[in-house]
């Protein structure tokens, strides 16, 4: 007999970065998280599967833009180059200990070679095993019943700040597109960009007349999606989720205090309907997320794991480990991964048997048996938590056979099985600081705004003329990527890099590279004199979305007032 349902989702996401940059913003970024986390992940699926029989029973969301980087030459090209640079530059590190002026010298000849194995065996993964297609890989564990394959907004733009709905229908409908062309199925699931997600309102079109702007939900229904994933307090309130919201639409934008919601009466133990179409929305549990993500409680701060932040000065690796919270990086201790490891089995023990009571302690309480939906960026496991990927499989692996009363599933799976029951409508809402728009949309990025509404509102006009494909090939090509660099640019990534000063003027520059080239190619459009040798310069560099269609931005709402025109009230002062 089972307690209930466990949802394992993982989001996959990184921003655009094609040929823009390497270190420290820029594809060594992609390197990174593929070596770290993707490959390995990839490794602790297919372990499970071939050599145990265990299905994952994983929810994997990967973007679609981040689909189309795993699936580039160029980059698979450039991981292979990145890997043979970590693999030179730890054999040179073998080389240079044992040392009799270095403390711990034969400690640290011991590391260098658990990661000089440790990347040959990636590299092996990645070249022999997957054939440096990744996506392939990702859709035969898909198609064997192991994992789930979501998908998100194109290029991850930042959905109720966007001012149209043929924008905001073209972020999910190309996204959903290429997960189709690149998985083989379209996606029941969505990862909302950033959780954020916005009601229906209603506003006053061009003509004056009072018009209703549909709830994000209708455009996911009308690209074939059929649930989405939020946070705990979106569910269950009881907190205030921000202090202003946006109301209007395209020009007519205003900001209001949200008054403190009270708790709703609801939790995340169940999957729900959303009320202006049919399609589900489930909240991650927040005391099983909170086990995981806390920076201050969670098992990735743990002392035996390794430091992130301190890398050897002279190959990069990462040879000490976090120790605590309060150590200085210059007094960190020696990493260990067999001290390591065994910590990963004792968390993960703590973890199944947390799984275990709190929907054995839900089922005991309602007399129900409950969800228990849990959602983390992918990149925590193995990139930012080294060990964490090989916490997930021992979870997996726990779960399957010591825990069956546990009942693991996908999240398509999970509502196939338990389709909602009751209705409820969830307020604007991200799972950013203070759970609004603020890291999106502040004093320190206020500014790209007009922009980006000003490009929705130009793609729209210059599309509307070309409703037949012109048979002009150069024109049809400049078409197409002009809706590439539209997407490109409304990407959530810039604001909040901006936001939180990770990655400020890189972020201030991709976005305005972007802005630049919708603009060089809308004018040129404009008029009728399109230049091939700078259009095939753009599309060397963004050759995302091969197969666009630029008619997804034909318009599919009334008269709008331009966004110029709006003034934009100060937030958070």
């Amino acid at each position: 007999m089972t307690v209930g349902s466990f949802v394992f989702m993982l989001h996959s996401h990184l921003p655009y970065y094609r040929m823009a940059g390497m270190w420290p913003f820029g594809e060594e970024n992609l390197y990174e998280c593929m070596s770290e986390t993707y490959v390995p992940l990839l490794n602790a699926i297919s372990e499970l599967y071939e050599e145990e029989g265990i299905k994952a029973k994983l929810t994997v969301g990967i973007t679609p833009i981040l689909a189309e980087q795993l699936n580039d030459e160029h980059l698979q090209n450039g991981f292979v180059e990145y890997l043979d640079s970590r693999i030179k530059a730890v054999a040179e590190d073998l080389e240079r200990y044992p040392d009799p002026k270095v403390e711990h010298s034969q400690h640290l000849k011991y590391l260098a070679k658990y990661y000089y194995d440790w990347f040959n065996h990636i590299k092996d993964s990645f070249v022999n095993k997957y054939n440096k297609d990744l996506i392939s890989a990702f859709k035969k564990y898909q198609d064997l019943g192991c994992i789930e394959i979501t998908t998100s907004g194109a290029t991850h733009g930042f959905s109720p700040l966007l001012a149209t709905d043929s924008n905001l229908n073209a972020q999910f409908k190309v996204g959903q597109d290429t997960t189709k062309r690149l998985f083989g199925k379209k996606a029941k699931g969505c990862w909302l960009p950033e959780c954020a997600y916005r009601q229906g309102y209603e506003y006053t079109g061009k003509d004056g007349q009072k018009k209703w702007r549909p709830a994000i939900e209708v455009t996911l229904q009308n690209n074939d999606i059929e649930y989405f994933f939020t946070e705990s307090h979106v569910i269950e309130g009881g907190n205030s989720v921000g202090e202003r919201r946006v109301v209007g639409i395209y020009g007519n934008i205003e900001y209001i205090p949200l008054p403190k919601r009270e708790a709703t009466g609801y939790d995340t133990y169940s999957a729900y309907w959303l009320p202006d179409a049919q399609v589900a929305v489930m909240g991650r549990n927040d005391r099983a997320g909170f086990q995981v993500w806390s920076a201050a409680d969670g098992y990735p701060g743990d002392g035996c794991y390794r430091e992130f932040h301190k890398k050897d000065d002279k190959s990069g690796m990462n040879y000490w480990r976090i120790t605590s919270s309060k150590t200085d990086l210059g007094d960190k201790m020696l990493y260990d991964p067999v001290l390591a490891m065994n910590q990963v089995n004792s968390n993960s023990d703590h973890y199944t048997t947390l799984l275990y009571h709190l929907l054995n302690d839900h089922k005991k309480a309602t007399g129900k048996e409950g969800l228990l939906m849990v959602s983390f960026d992918t990149e925590l496991y193995g990139h930012w938590w080294f060990e964490g990927v090989e916490f997930i499989k021992q979870v997996i692996r726990k779960i399957n056979n010591y825990i069956p009363e546990i009942e693991r599933c996908t999240a398509g799976e999970y509502l196939e099985k338990h389709p909602p029951v009751d209705t409820i409508q969830i307020p604007e809402s991200s799972w950013g600081q203070g759970g609004h728009f603020y890291v999106w949309m502040n004093h320190l990025t206020e500014w790209m705004w007009p922009i980006i509404h000003g490009c929705e509102k130009r793609i729209i006009d210059i599309v509307s003329k070309y409703e037949k494909i012109p048979e002009d090939k150069l024109l049809h090509r400049a078409l197409n990527q002009m809706a590439r660099e539209n997407l490109l640019l409304q990407s959530s990534d810039w604001p909040f890099l901006i936001t939180t000063w990770q990655a400020k003027d890189y972020a201030t520059e991709r976005f305005m590279e972007h802005v630049a080239r919708f603009e060089k190619i809308a004018d040129m459009i404009e008029n009728g004199n399109i230049n091939d040798e700078e259009l095939k310069k753009i599309e060397s560099i963004d050759n995302c979305f091969s197969v666009i269609d630029y008619r997804v931005y034909l318009p599919i709402e009334e008269g709008v007032i331009p966004q110029q025109e709006a003034k934009l009230a100060p937030l958070y002062q």
